[in-house]
């Protein structure tokens, strides 16, 4: 049974070892989790994995594997297999109520539900709906999904209604971990905080708690002494692609723009359309106002940290052709512009929040990156630890 388990979440990019897995092993040698498979999941969880990202990903591979513990499907039930009777009585003695417990003996006791479980499993050929028999959904028998009965299984059943059932483990309360998922505002600031370069500067304001320690000792008298705030020195520079298609991203934009405004005390931003020309302005509603790019080469020093944020979907005229931009003329090419962005602006990266998988079938896309040198990534998690490592290097 485990030897499978710890293969599949091998698969599903768990990355689990071996040394772990024997831990698992000897975690349940020692009896830390024996008939009580609530006390089996956080055990396995606990020592298969290592990092939250990757929680989301094993619970489906556990709900998947373990079925046949807590959640059985009603749609195939051609053959089934023994129910492990033990882990379901503890279970249920943990989570039913002094009047639950005496309904279930008035009923004949656990060993008649799982007896009339099995018979039932047995006989049914297929998925039901409705009833107080068959084991399907809406009705009022003991087993099924999204009925009421209090000394109910659930099956098939993703969420509790009545708290009366089994727990299944198919609500996946991390699923905004996985470093696979687009991510909202809680998990952006997470990833921009690795972007960080530590000073101490401003007004002495902060206790300094070892230097009072330190001070105190050396003069017999308590000599409080303080020290500059420790803040972000990192300087960015963020340009947003607006309009167009990238109406469709507003709210991931939004998210990523109020995330990096609260991590980063020196940050600017601008906003562009479709690609980089001569000009870029500040406020959409004045989108007339225009700043020349060429004044923000000459403001802003190469120890700016530079974030172009657009789906790099466009004729790919408007990047490599004069004239190509569907706004205006431009006398010269997107490219070029692009370029001495890259050349002035040491450290540059492109956060696209369409699928990467799509990006090989935007040709647009395919010559940003390769304008940057590769360094465009997707607006997920771990896109952003890699856009905020290729920035500090």
């Amino acid at each position: 049974m485990f030897i499978p388990f710890f293969l599949k979440l091998k698969d599903a990019r768990v990355p689990v070892t071996l040394r772990e897995f024997l831990d698992l092993l000897e975690g349940m040698e020692a009896g830390l989790a024996d008939f009580d498979v609530e006390a089996f999941y956080y055990l396995a969880r606990a020592a298969l994995v290592k990092d939250e990202r990757h929680i989301d990903r094993f619970d489906q591979v556990f709900s998947a594997h373990f079925s046949g513990v807590e959640a059985i499907s009603g749609m195939e039930v051609n053959e089934p297999e023994p129910l492990p009777e033990e882990w379901l009585r503890k279970l249920a003695e943990r989570h039913l109520s002094a009047e639950e417990k005496a309904l279930v003996a008035s009923l004949g006791g656990f060993e008649a539900l799982m007896e009339t479980l099995r018979k039932r499993l047995e006989e049914q050929q297929g998925r039901h709906q409705g009833g107080s028999k068959w084991i399907g959904t809406a009705g009022t028998s003991p087993f099924g999904a999204y009925g009421y009965n209090p000394e109910g299984v659930r099956i098939g059943q993703k969420t509790s209604r009545h708290r009366r059932a089994v727990k299944v483990w198919d609500s996946r309360e991390f699923r905004d971990f996985d470093d696979a998922r687009e991510i909202g505002t809680r998990n952006i600031k997470v990833a921009l905080k690795r972007l960080r370069r530590w000073v101490r500067d401003g007004a002495a304001d902060e206790l300094d708690l070892p230097g009072t320690i330190r001070s105190t000792a050396e003069h017999g008298y308590l000599d409080v002494q303080t020290r500059p705030e420790r803040r972000n020195s990192v300087k960015l520079l963020m340009f947003f692609d607006v309009g167009g298609s990238m109406d469709d991203h507003v709210a991931e934009v939004e998210e990523l723009f109020s995330a990096a405004r609260s991590e980063f005390r020196h940050l600017e931003h601008f906003y562009f359309h479709n690609c980089l020309y001569e000009s870029v302005w500040r406020d959409n509603r004045r989108r007339s106002t225009r700043l020349p790019v060429t004044e923000i080469l000459r403001t802003y020093g190469p120890d700016y940290r530079i974030i172009f944020v657009g789906d790099a979907t466009m004729s790919p005229y408007e990047i490599s052709h004069p004239g190509g931009s569907v706004e205006h003329w431009n006398k010269e090419a997107g490219e070029v512009w692009m370029g001495r962005m890259t050349a002035h602006f040491r450290r540059v990266a492109w956060i696209n929040p369409l699928a990467e998988p799509q990006w090989d079938f935007t040709q647009s896309a395919i010559l940003m990156r390769r304008i940057l040198d590769g360094r465009m990534y997707p607006l997920t998690l771990s896109g952003l630890e890699q856009a905020m490592r290729a920035l500090t290097r």
